[in-house]
C-alpha cells in the first residue's frame, strides 16, 4: 500500500521480547514468530504456547490474508477495489466488502471528531506532494496546484451505505480520491488478530508496519512489551515502554517519513486545511484503543492537529495518547491520563 522507499515509517514502535532470541532458553519459553512483507511494510507475528510444526502453515495464512486486504486496500495496486473506486467518476453507490465499508465508517467517524483533520481524502495532496504513488515533485507546488488538489478533496463527499444486500460506498465528487493507508496498518492489525483467535491461538502480538495489538501474556507469563521509539531516524530506542493489555497501539510520526525539497524537510503527514506538510513541534503521538485501527485513525488526526489541539481532543474524548514534541533541540513528552495505566517504564 505505500512506497517500499518508506519501509522504515513504520518503526515508530516496536516489540520488545525478552528473552525469545536466547539460544539457552527453553523451547517453551521462547515465542514462534512470523514475519513478511505487506503494504510497503513490515508485518511481524509472535506467538506463545504454539507448537513449532504449525509455523509453515500459520505463516501462509499470514501472508495470504494479508495479500487479500492490499488486493482492498492499495492505491498502488491498479486493480485494487479502493483503486477501482477511485478511478470511477459516476456517482452511483459503488459495492463494496463489509471490511471496505468498516474501514471506511471508521475513518469518516474519526474524521468528524478530528474536524477533517483525520481526511483519507486527502489523496490528490499526498500524491501531489510526493508521497503517494506519484513520483516525488522536482520542486515546490505552487498555491494553484495545491488549491486545484484540495478542490478534489472533502469528507464530506463520501458515504457508506448500508443495504439488506451489502454496503456500498457512493461519492458525490467525481474526482475524489480515498486513500486508506492512514488506516491500512491498524486495520491489517485488527485483522491478524481475528485470524489468530480463529486458529485457536489466545497468546500473541501481531503487528503490521506501525500498529500492534497484543492478547494474553508472552512465553514467559508477563505482558508483552512495546516500545514508543525516541524521534530520531537514526537507532531504535525506546521513550516509553507499554502493556497494551489486550489493546491496539499506533503511532505517527513526522521524522522518519520525510525528503528535502528546495532546502525543507517535508513531512509525509499532510494537513487537509493547508493542503501542505505540517510545519508545527508535534513530531510523534501515539494512541492505544481498544482496536488498532481506531488507534491507527486518531494518531494521523492528532498529528496533523499540532501540540495543543492534539491535547485538548485527547483530553476530551478521554483518549490514551503520549505525544512527542520538539523545544528547540530538545523533545519533551506528554501523556494523557488514559495513558499513564499502560506504561512499564517511562
Amino acid at each position: 500500500m505505500k512506497n517500499k522507499c518508506l519501509y522504515y515509517a513504520g518503526l515508530a514502535v516496536f516489540i520488545m521480547i525478552s528473552g525469545c532470541d536466547n539460544q539457552n532458553q527453553s523451547r517453551a519459553d521462547s515465542a514462534l514468530i512470523l514475519q513478511g512483507s505487506t503494504m510497503g511494510t513490515f508485518w511481524r507475528v509472535s506467538l506463545a504456547d504454539v507448537a513449532p510444526e504449525r509455523k509453515e502453515s500459520l505463516q501462509k495464512a499470514v501472508q495470504r490474508q494479508l495479500d487479500d486486504d492490499d488486493r482492498t486496500l492499495s492505491t498502488w495496486k491498479a486493480d485494487s477495489v479502493l483503486s477501482r473506486f477511485n478511478r470511477y467518476r459516476g456517482s452511483e453507490p459503488q459495492p463494496v466488502s463489509d471490511d471496505m465499508a468498516d474501514i471506511v465508517t471508521e475513518a469518516l467517524r474519526i474524521g468528524k471528531k478530528t474536524d477533517g483533520a483525520m481526511d483519507i481524502t486527502v489523496g490528490p495532496l499526498v500524491n501531489l506532494w510526493g508521497f503517494g504513488p506519484d513520483k516525488q515533485p522536482v520542486k515546490t507546488p505552487t498555491q494553484a496546484q495545491i488549491e486545484a488538489a484540495r478542490a478534489k478533496t472533502g469528507l464530506s463527499h463520501l458515504r457508506v451505505i448500508q443495504r439488506a444486500e451489502g454496503a456500498y460506498l457512493q461519492k458525490d465528487l467525481p474526482a475524489l480520491y480515498v486513500d486508506l493507508s492512514t488506516v491500512g496498518e491498524g486495520f491489517a492489525t485488527d485483522h491478524l488478530a481475528r485470524l489468530m483467535e480463529k486458529e485457536g491461538i489466545t497468546r500473541y502480538l501481531v503487528s503490521v508496519g506501525g500498529a500492534v495489538l497484543t492478547r494474553g501474556l508472552n512465553p514467559q507469563g508477563e505482558p508483552w512489551k512495546v516500545a514508543i521509539q525516541k524521534p530520531t531516524d537514526r537507532e531504535n530506542a525506546a521513550q516509553a515502554v507499554v502493556d497494551l493489555q489486550g489493546h491496539g497501539i499506533s503511532t505517527s510520526g513526522s521524522y522518519r517519513n520525510y525528503y528535502e525539497l528546495d532546502g525543507k524537510r517535508l513531512s509525509h503527514v499532510i494537513d487537509p486545511a493547508t493542503g501542505a506538510p505540517i510545519q508545527h513541534r508535534l513530531v510523534s503521538a501515539t494512541v492505544i484503543a481498544t482496536t488498532a485501527l481506531e488507534a491507527d485513525g486518531w494518531d494521523t488526526g492528532l498529528m496533523v492537529l499540532g501540540e495543543e489541539k492534539a491535547k485538548a481532543l485527547a483530553l476530551r474524548e478521554k483518549l490514551a495518547v503520549y505525544l512527542i514534541i520538539r523545544q528547540g533541540d530538545e523533545f519533551v513528552s506528554w501523556m494523557s491520563p488514559q495513558f499513564r495505566s499502560f506504561v512499564l517504564s517511562p
